[in-house]
């Protein structure tokens, strides 16, 4: 990856490493994880409909709930399984290479999670900073929830994504030994823990399918990497029995149709994680892959691979930190009495201004990742290998934070979570995964 922090000195210097690339590398791998998350970016600016009305009151317009027609569209928008199948193929080959050169399980752990975690710390530091001094300023605590939880959506796939990779020496085990009986069983097992989750009210069982199912869609992308879905027909299989068990347990059955969540009546796709996105996976798997020739095509010429490096260098930034540029783009037009929000959603107005909206957004969020994006370079780590306890309570004191997070937003009864976003920050510093300046000299 680029070691540039400048934003000058960034494109040049993924220029360079696009022309270096391996003949070997799978260019398809990087294309597919660049690709899922600007979708995810894009999905998540539309569906938040933010508009003020004509007394001035500020709305979230949930585009979902105002527009049923978009429900069938989350199958293709909501794509965070390819992120986890292309996630699989990386991490299988990251951990069979570490494998190879006798590197530990704590050694291989802390290097993914400088890679995955890192970056998440500006972002806590930002809102550790930011809710505080803003509810000292006269900012209502509500709105600074409110605020705080629309931004930090993404956490919640920060979370289930880094307990994924933290099991994936045992997931990809199992897969070496019993193959497509490790993902038939996944599924089977996410079935499980939705029917007691949903039969007897038990919320909190379902969020065990964050990492069953997710786990699931995960080896989908072992099954890649080991060839086991080379011929046309497996991936077919793949598009048609995913597409068949969705249909089945979304237009007949009692899940919603929609891939996110939303409040109705119907079982929740998205909170907790249900089994219907390992069959979404499955699908999603199966498209992909089918296309993949063209893909291999597509992402061969210099000007597509060198604007996938570029994306692939700084993609958790851009995933981290594009919500909170919409709250600042939000909290902006409020300081103008709501500039650019006063059309209702879902009109002919409204969407004839999202060309606008959309470039607006990308310019705060590259500014945004400019400042920040350094963090998805860090300097190579030539410490001992820790035992594998310390990137493991790193693991859990990261995920319970940005849980948290995600759940209750900064704020709640009135009172500033402040302590919330150093959650992270601690597990990172005591887990070992930042390096500290006294740690860099000696030891070189």
């Amino acid at each position: 990856m680029p070691t540039a922090t400048s934003p000058s000195g960034l494109l040049p210097t993924v220029a360079s490493l696009a022309d270096q690339t391996p003949v070997e590398r799978n260019r398809v791998v990087d294309l597919l994880r660049a690709t899922a998350i600007l979708v995810v970016v894009l999905g998540h600016w539309l569906m938040a409909a933010v508009y003020v009305d004509r007394d001035g009151g500020l709305h979230r317009g949930d585009l979902l709930d105002l527009a049923g027609w978009t429900h069938p569209l989350t199958w293709v928008l909501q794509v965070m399984p390819v992120f986890f199948l292309v996630g699989g193929y990386s991490n299988a080959l990251s951990w069979r290479s570490a494998r190879r050169r006798d590197e530990g399980y704590g050694a291989w752990l802390r290097s993914r999670l400088r890679r995955l975690v890192l970056p998440v710390l500006p972002l806590m530091l930002f809102w550790a900073v930011v809710a505080p001094s803003a509810h000292a300023a006269g900012v209502d605590a509500d709105v600074l929830r409110i605020a705080s939880r629309a931004s930090l959506v993404p956490t919640w796939f920060m979370a289930a994504y880094v307990v994924v990779v933290a099991v994936a020496p045992l997931t990809l085990l199992a897969w070496e030994r019993l193959g497509w009986w490790s993902i038939g069983g996944g599924l089977a097992l996410g079935g499980l823990v939705d029917l007691v989750s949903v039969s007897q009210d038990l919320v909190a069982v379902g969020f065990l399918n964050y990492v069953v199912v997710w786990s699931t869609v995960h080896m989908l992308g072992y099954a890649w990497l080991d060839g086991q879905l080379a011929l046309p027909a497996r991936r077919i299989a793949l598009v048609a029995l995913g597409f068949g068990v969705l249909y089945v347990l979304t237009v007949q059955g009692p899940y919603a149709v929609s891939m996110v969540g939303l409040s109705t009546g119907e079982i929740d796709n998205a909170y907790p994680t249900r089994v219907t996105q390992g069959f979404l996976g499955l699908l999603q798997a199966g498209v992909v892959l089918t296309l993949e020739p063209l893909l291999r095509r597509l992402v061969a010429r210099r000007r597509v691979w060198v604007l996938t490096v570029l994306v692939n260098a700084r993609i958790m930034s851009i995933y981290l930190w594009h919500l909170t540029m919409l709250g600042v783009l939000v909290g902006g037009s409020m300081l103008l009495d709501g500039f650019g929000l006063h059309r209702l959603p879902d009109t002919a107005g409204w969407w004839a201004t999202r060309p606008l909206y959309f470039a607006t957004l990308a310019v705060l969020t590259a500014g945004a990742v400019a400042l920040v994006g350094r963090f998805e370079t860090p300097a190579p780590d030539p410490r001992p290998a820790p035992p594998a306890l310390r990137p493991v309570l790193a693991v859990v004191g990261t995920c319970a934070g940005l849980g948290a997070l995600a759940s209750m937003g900064i704020a709640r009864d009135g009172e500033i979570l402040w302590y919330l976003p150093l959650v992270p920050i601690a597990a990172c510093l005591l887990g070992g995964v930042v390096r500290l300046p006294s740690q860099a000299g000696g030891r070189r």
